[in-house]
């Protein structure tokens, strides 16, 4: 198994805090994910294989993240079922109110904004990306083109102003 250097793994770390910065939606909860990514990596590595690593760690932090995300439903049930309230952070909508891409982008399913990342952001190739979140390829194209049709969807009905809308 080969090792990657230190700018090799800079670049992955960088890759990797985007995008669970745009999963979680919250810097620390992001940070805290990169970490969990690395640390099952590091305990999973003699059984890598010899796949793409960066596809490999992809993976990890988006089941991870999903992992995250039935585990914060579950309490968020029980606190509901036992009287108890639940707070959200502030989405990105309130955040970044003057770019409407983006902020129809954070709107999307994590599903489709995983995939939207994957292969138009960090450039992996679909094949990739079908390793990266365990689907098939067949549904890695069909689910890219839904995501990029909802986006231009959302953006154009976000944008108020004709000057920015999204011409086909």
């Amino acid at each position: 198994m080969n090792m990657i250097d230190d700018a090799e793994l800079r670049e992955l770390l960088q890759r990797l805090r985007r995008f669970a910065l745009w999963l979680t939606r919250n810097a620390s909860s992001a940070d805290d994910l990169v970490q969990g990514t690395l640390e099952r990596a590091l305990s999973r590595w003699s059984s890598k294989g010899e796949g793409n690593l960066r596809a490999w760690l992809f993976s990890i932090l988006y089941r991870q993240f999903l992992d995250g995300q039935r585990k914060a439903r579950r309490h968020a049930r029980l606190l509901e079922f036992f009287g108890g309230r639940t707070e959200e952070a502030p989405s990105t909508e309130d955040l970044v109110v003057n770019q409407a891409t983006l902020e129809a982008f954070s709107r999307l399913p994590a599903e489709q904004r995983a995939l939207l990342l994957l292969v138009s952001v960090e450039g992996l190739s679909y094949k990739e990306a079908a390793q990266a979140l365990d689907i098939p390829i067949g549904t890695v194209m069909s689910r890219l083109s839904r995501a990029r049709k909802a986006l231009r969807e959302l953006a154009e009905g976000e944008v108020s102003n004709p000057q920015l809308r999204v011409l086909k």
